[in-house]
């Protein structure tokens, strides 16, 4: 992370209510029942993300930071810290939705307690004080924006197990989606030694760092997200029964799940689907406004890399690699890089050359994890305003399917 010149405390102050109302009105829709329930060990409840985002302030800021603060309740050290063994046990990540109290009201409480603390903390913090806070404000608000989306993607995949498919929230009315997307076009890229990693003095997280230089052959990349027509025509032309297309971890798992479609996708044959307002027999998409028809013109999620890798084959392409995706987040004529889907590179999660963790508790935050999972670049249209940027890199086990990802193709020249 880096950041000079912190800001005022007034607009750390603006910041901080910004991305915490933001949660609040993210959870609004859901009921307290909603807000507890875990479908899965990968997943938590809702009402585990607002409080584990708390948690973050409460004990990597307020607890380090503020002389004299008294911790809400001491249980909620152990009840709510996600993967930091530097402080201690914690509640297994498979058995957070069996945490029915506290309530979702008393999350709240906890959360209106660290809020007016961390106000008294910038009203009372002299220059000094104030640039030792800042960073670590700033690190506890990009975090809580990450677990804005995992708040989205969790209870998706929570709803996707109710028999009833109920919508988060019902759809705002608005244009038919397009026919069909725009041709896909290639974009030649030159290749030669590039430069990638954060470049600028905002905010960044520790595995953005250090810029440093790589070497690129030429390649071409796709200037639009691969769309659910287009995922639809690999599954009719047998994607999912077709071994030669898939990596042999990814034809392990599709076999052992019995998968042939993406995780929310519902064909004529599932009876949710059949009564769904007279559907013409086709796919249905399971979202986060409900089951609708397959828009066959959007960009395809809640892919798998291994679904990713073997589309990519089918299509005689293959996945960029995070520095090619970077290297070309601005080339003329490129399109959907962020707000859309996340998109799957063919890089693994690894550190860059000379990296280095965070100081103190935070040291934990990511470089542990730099082992088993694949780099995403991008953004989704649940990653909030403000968050992504071309040298964000977002990481996953390749298996998971739950998140809001897809496709860019690349080709070798």
């Amino acid at each position: 992370m880096t950041e000079t010149n912190p800001p005022a405390a007034a607009t750390l102050l603006r910041q901080f209510h910004a991305v915490r109302q933001h949660s609040l009105a993210l959870a609004a829709p859901l009921s307290a029942e909603d807000q507890g329930i875990q479908s899965m060990p990968d997943a938590s409840p809702v009402k585990w993300h607002l409080a584990h985002a708390t948690w973050f302030f409460e004990t990597v800021l307020l607890m380090r930071q503020m002389d004299g603060y008294a911790p809400f309740d001491p249980a909620y050290q152990y009840l709510f810290n996600s993967y930091y063994e530097a402080l201690g046990p914690r509640h297994p990540r498979p058995q957070r939705g069996l945490i029915s109290r506290p309530s979702a009201q008393d999350v709240q409480a906890y959360r209106r307690y660290v809020d007016a603390a961390v106000e008294r903390l910038l009203a009372l913090a002299g220059p000094d004080e104030l640039a030792a806070v800042a960073p670590v404000l700033a690190l506890g608000l990009h975090h809580e924006q990450q677990h804005q989306e995992l708040m989205l993607t969790d209870i998706l995949h929570a709803f996707s197990c109710n028999p009833l498919l109920p919508a988060y929230r019902p759809a705002a009315a608005g244009p038919a989606p397009a026919a069909q997307a725009a041709p896909l076009r290639w974009l030649r890229q030159p290749g030669g030694t590039v430069d990638i990693g954060h470049r600028d003095n905002g905010f960044c997280f520790d595995n953005e760092l250090p810029r440093h230089s790589v070497l690129l052959e030429p390649y071409e990349i796709a200037d639009r997200l691969v769309t659910c027509g287009e995922y639809a025509a690999f599954i009719a032309d047998g994607g999912y029964r077709r071994p030669g297309l898939w990596l042999s971890d990814g034809w392990a798992a599709i076999q052992a799940q019995a998968l042939r479609a993406p995780i929310y996708w519902l064909d004529a044959a599932d009876p949710r689907a059949g009564s769904n307002d007279g559907n013409d027999g086709g796919w249905h998409v399971f979202g986060l406004h409900g089951l609708a028809p397959l828009d066959a013109a959007a960009p395809v999620v809640n892919l798998s890399f291994f679904e990713a890798a073997a589309y990519a084959e089918w299509a005689g392409a293959r996945l960029p690699t995070e520095a090619e995706w970077e290297a070309a987040s601005d080339a003329e004529g490129i399109r959907q890089l962020t707000g859309h889907v996340w998109q799957w590179t063919r890089s693994s999660y690894d550190p860059y050359p000379g990296f280095r963790p965070l100081p103190g508790v935070a040291a934990e935050y990511n470089g542990k994890f730099m082992v088993g999972q694949l780099v995403l670049r991008g953004g989704s249209f649940a990653t909030p305003a403000g968050h992504a940027r071309p040298s964000y890199r977002n990481f996953f086990p390749p298996a998971a399917r739950w998140q809001f990802s897809g496709v860019r193709l690349a080709r070798d020249l």
